[in-house]
């Protein structure tokens, strides 16, 4: 699988480190906080991820990724920039 790094272009995925889903938001208080860290979906089709790109430039990207058949269509830096 190939990533396209915003600053170093299109990488291996072994140059990242996969982090999870990126759509959950932390809940303020305790009410469901639970379900937060245990009780996640596993979707299957198009989803964002977290990667870090630990052998590169060191960014955080939000990659757009299908989890069936790993067709990636689209990264961006995860803090919202452009490279």
């Amino acid at each position: 699988m190939r990533i396209p790094c915003p600053y170093c272009g299109e990488r291996d995925a072994q140059e990242f480190v996969y982090r999870g889903d990126a759509a959950p938001v932390r809940p303020a208080g305790d009410d469901g906080f639970e379900d937060y860290v245990y009780l996640r979906d596993n979707i299957a089709g198009p989803m964002r991820e977290h990667w870090y790109h630990a052998q590169g430039c060191r960014n955080w990207l939000t990659v757009d990724r299908d989890s069936c058949s790993h067709a990636i269509s689209g990264a961006r830096l995860a803090r919202g920039g452009t490279a």
